[in-house]
This record gives structure tokens, sequence and C-alpha cells, in this order.
């Protein structure tokens, strides 16, 4: 039996901390983490977490989980893959995932991104151009040499349609899901800085962050909530194109926001992710909407005349006629690197344009503003 246990304890040494642990007792950890704070999950529905000896027991989406230790030589309960944390080099696959990094100062463990389109972040970019963190390739068509050479401990992945994940998973290296883009409370897309704070060891900071955002968007949304006699304003999202106007169904985070912000959304379904509709289905439920939201990357100020150049029977929508069309240029904004950790601010912007009242005369909008 020692000679099995002196075995065992050499292969667990000499293991990445990716590989899956399948025996033991969990009571092993004890000494090594009972430092690690557990987080309270509030809105978030993509991971769950809880403590057990010292162990953070990670369950993300409905099957993947992840047993978060402080000593390689932690033996995990079976069925969960190990991680060591915090970890020291991390791969990402989103600008959303770079949000929880940027929000809490850990830029130093990012080693590798898909791509800097729409990037702003001045830090990010000298990183990039000075190799200390490379481009990949973009998901679906990911290059494993260069993933390998950054040498990530983790890689944090979005699984969706586009998938590609075969390649890199031949690697050895953790996948871990970040399901942030899935969260349909827009609290809960936030709390992600939560799960992101586990692994690269800020558990406390991330909390206390967390904790800021969920108070200014609270008291904001609570002022909103308490003012029956306001009138709520109707609003749509999306434009066409490609033939098509994607637009978010109406459980979506955005609807959430629009709600909460004192407007009602034209798409009351059930619908999370949304559909691609023809113009006529939209304009037969959006023509007379009191606002619209809109988000593109264009090339130059956006304004009506190319919002109707881009496809002439925009004019026929009265937020159009009537100049109240909402806008965010991601050109120009840093949009998808730093909103999903600023809800709040989103929720105060178009708190600006749909109750002015209920801000600051002096006001600046960080994304959104009407279009002039």
């Amino acid at each position: 039996m020692k000679n099995y246990t002196f075995l065992l304890l050499l292969v667990l040494l000499a293991s990445c901390s990716s590989r899956r642990q399948t025996h033991g007792d969990v009571q092993d950890a004890l000494q090594t983490d009972s430092a690690m704070t557990c987080p309270e999950v509030k809105y978030a529905t993509g991971f769950i977490v809880r403590d057990s000896a010292g162990i953070h027991l990670l369950t993300v989406g409905k099957k993947d989980r992840f047993a978060l230790v402080r000593s390689s030589t932690t033996v995990v309960p079976e069925g969960y893959t190990k991680v060591v944390v915090p970890i020291r080099s991390v791969i990402l696959m989103t600008a959303l995932q770079l949000s929880n990094f940027t929000i809490l100062d850990a830029h130093d463990v990012i080693k590798g991104i898909t791509g800097t389109k729409n990037l702003f972040d001045k830090d990010i970019m000298q990183r990039v151009k000075d190799g200390s963190i490379v481009k990949i390739g973009m998901e679906g068509n990911v290059d494993t040499e260069l993933v390998l050479a950054a040498n990530p401990d983790v890689i944090f992945i979005s699984p969706s349609k586009r998938g590609g994940y075969d390649a890199i998973s031949e690697t050895g290296i953790t996948l871990v899901p970040h399901l942030g883009y899935k969260e349909l409370d827009p609290l809960g897309q936030a709390e992600w800085v939560k799960f992101v704070g586990m692994f690269i060891g800020k558990e406390d900071m991330a909390n206390k962050v967390f904790s800021g955002i969920e108070k200014r968007y609270n008291e904001l949304k609570a002022k909103i909530i308490e003012s029956k006699d306001i009138q709520r304003p109707t609003v749509t999202s999306g434009e066409m194109h490609y033939g098509n106007w994607h637009a978010v169904g109406g459980k979506n985070y955005l609807a959430q926001i629009f709600r909460d912000a004192g407007a009602d959304y034209v798409i009351q379904d059930n619908e999370t992710g949304g559909e691609n509709l023809e113009f006529e289905q939209m304009y037969a439920l959006a023509a007379n909407a009191d606002y619209w939201r809109i988000l593109n990357s264009y090339p130059g100020d956006f304004n009506y005349e190319a919002l109707q150049a881009s496809e002439p029977r925009n004019a026929l929508f009265k937020a159009f006629k009537e100049h109240k069309v909402i806008y965010c240029n991601m050109k120009q904004t840093p949009y998808y690197e730093i909103s999903p950790v600023k809800p709040d601010v989103l929720l105060k912007d178009f708190v600006a344009i749909f109750h002015p009242e209920f801000v600051e005369d002096d006001y600046q909008p960080t994304f959104y503003q009407l279009l002039q």
C-alpha cells in the first residue's frame, strides 16, 4: 500500500494541472486550500461554485466540472478536472472575457487572444505589439502551434455554433467554458468577473468590484421602479444586414436593460437569442417605436443619411423621422471589451435618454447617445 501511495504522488507531481483526477479524498486539501474564498453567485446562471474542504468545486453549464486547488498534490473528487490556482497564463477567445481581466487589472495573465478588431485598450495593444500577447487566429480557425507556444495554463473558450475546439483540445491544455454571453440578466453577465477572479487569485477584488456594479445598477433601477408616473417609451433594436434583421428576444439581457431603464422593448416573446426577421416582419413590430437602438462598426461618423443609405426603408420608422435613434459605434467606443462589466453604465446611458430627469444635468454618456 505504501508503494502504491508513493507512485500515486509521483504521478500527481508530474502531471499537468489540467489532468483529470479520479482517486482520493478531498480532505487532503484542508491544509493547502483553506485560504480560498468561495464567492456567492446571485445572478449568473451559467456557473455554480461550492466549497468542499477548501477546494472550489465549480460546475460550468450542465457538464463541465473543475476543482480549483492551491497545490498540484491536492487530490480532487472523481469527475472533476483539477486546476491549480492562481493560474499564471491564459488564452482568451472573446472580448467579453477580456473585460473581466481588464476590470481586475490582470492583463499580465493574458498570453493569447483571437484578434484585435475593434480593440481600444492601449495596454493590450502594446502587449500584442511587443509579443507578450500573441494573436492565435479566429475562433474555429485557431493556430495550435501559436497556442502551444503561448503555453497557457487554461484557455477560456466560448462554445458556439462555430466551435472549432477539437484541435486545441488535443493539446492537453485545460479548456474552460466562459458562458457569460448566455446570461439573460445584465448583472448575471457582469457576475462572471467572480468566475475569473477564482482562477487568477483575485476573489476578494472581484467580489468588491461586482458589489459596486450591483449597487449602482440596482439603485438607479429602483428610482425608475418607484416613479409610478413616468411614461414608458417603446424601443426597438438592430438593423438590416445581408437581407435580414437580427432581432434579440424579449428575455435577452439588452431587453432587460431597456425595461430597467424605464422603456418597453417591442418584442415581448420568451426567445433569448432572438432570430433573423425580414424587413417587413420587423417593420410590423417596430414601425411606431419611440426609440431605435443601433450598434455597429461604421467607418466614419454615422448619421441619418448613412442609415437611410444602408436601407432606404429605414426612413419609414417613427424613430427615424423624429430623430430618436440611439447609437454606439464600435469603431469609436470600446463596447464589447468593457461593457460586459459595465451594465450600470449601460443602464445610465439609456436612462439619460429615456428619462433624463433621473441623471445629473452634465452627464456624459459612455456608450450610447442620440444620433446627431
